[in-house]
């Protein structure tokens, strides 16, 4: 979900503003197919972290588009238009499915983008749809047989435009209780945030973190969901969230960051983390892999991907050397699940996966 593009009101931006990868590859392993997964066999693995936009499952920014013009006449049709995709992209399948990534990787810590609740009740329209993301998600990983707690979540955005219309998308940070012991935790908005945009809408965005303990050592690990959009100062604006989380991480010895952080490799953003001590692990272990993770058509119809960016990271620091494998999930058209009226994907973005080893002599 990329909210508010080109239509975002410069008085809202002048709010907010107020208050491409690697030439050559790391690591041990080299760059490797996209999709194929790591072998279990290869090593013991210190950490494996996941980051993932789960998608809400419509063009939410065209709808606050039409809302934050100043025609009412369009606000309806977007929002119809919304719920029909929403019925299209089927949550519950989706949900499966990215249950199923987890299973295959069996990540320590996962950073989720996007956990959406949506309740549209218009009894005129014959609509009453209810999806509650986490519950759904944690349903399917107990299926499984996998057991993860929630660590931290934090509202990012909040709308109730019509009456018995809402919409509250947060970013959630799951762990694995039987692998990872937690010692605190941490929820924030950023102090740099759009805030109202429409009536009855609010872009606050935030960031989750939990100081963990895995294998014996000690992490800090962190994922958020940068505000999105091309508005000339957006990119500042993202820059500037970016700074703020890198201060509150500045404390923690070992540092992942994970999340959709919505700008690409060299932007302001990525100066900003780069700045901060941050490495990108897909650069430094993918080299020349291309590595776009965005984005599917909104109805996830699109028989083949057709990625134009990359703006899904797990960025470390703290490390002298980056070592292990990653690898994306839900970019190939083996990925692809039965829909109600057609093809599905996971999401409209990938996923990243990261499994991260530790030298020995590491404390």
């Amino acid at each position: 979900m990329r909210i508010v593009r080109s239509l975002l009101t410069a008085a809202a931006l002048s709010l907010a503003v107020a208050c491409s990868d690697s030439s050559s590859a790391g690591g041990p392993f080299g760059p490797e197919a996209e999709s194929r997964p790591p072998d279990p066999a290869s090593a013991v693995a210190s950490i494996t972290v996941m980051t993932r936009n789960m998608y809400v499952g419509a063009d939410v920014d065209a709808v606050i588009a039409a809302l934050v013009t100043p025609d009412p006449a369009d606000d309806q049709a977007a929002l119809l238009a919304a719920i029909t995709t929403l019925q299209q992209t089927a949550y519950s399948a989706r949900a499966a499915a990215i249950a199923d990534e987890i299973a295959g990787a069996r990540p320590h810590v996962i950073g989720l983008q996007e956990v959406s609740t949506v309740d549209i009740t218009l009894p005129p329209l014959g609509v009453d749809l209810h999806l509650d993301f986490l519950p759904t998600l944690l349903a399917e990983l107990e299926s499984r047989g996998l057991d993860y707690d929630v660590a931290a979540r934090v509202r990012n955005i909040e709308a109730a435009p019509f009456p018995g219309v809402s919409l509250v998308d947060e970013d959630v940070l799951l762990v694995d209780p039987a692998r990872v012991e937690v010692q605190g935790t941490d929820a924030r908005s950023f102090a740099a945030n759009i805030g109202p945009v429409a009536p009855g809408v609010v872009l606050a965005r935030g960031w989750v973190s939990a100081s963990v303990t895995i294998g014996g050592r000690a992490y800090t690990i962190a994922s958020t969901h940068l505000e999105s959009g091309q508005v000339a100062g957006l990119d500042q604006l993202r820059a500037a969230q970016a700074a703020e989380l890198a201060a509150a991480l500045s404390g923690a010895t070992r540092a992942i960051l994970l999340g959709d952080l919505n700008d690409v490799p060299g932007s302001p953003m990525y100066q900003v983390l780069s700045g901060a001590g941050f490495v990108d692990v897909w650069a430094e272990l993918r080299g020349a892999a291309i590595g776009h993770t965005c984005c599917h058509e909104p109805d996830l119809s699109n028989q083949v991907q057709r990625f134009d960016e990359r703006i899904d990271y797990v960025l470390v620091r703290g490390s002298d050397a980056v070592r292990g494998r990653v690898w994306q999930v839900g970019e190939v058209p083996a990925n692809r699940l039965p829909g109600p009226e057609h093809g599905l994907w996971p999401s409209d973005h990938a996923g990243l996966i990261a499994r991260l080893f530790t030298p020995p002599s590491a404390s």
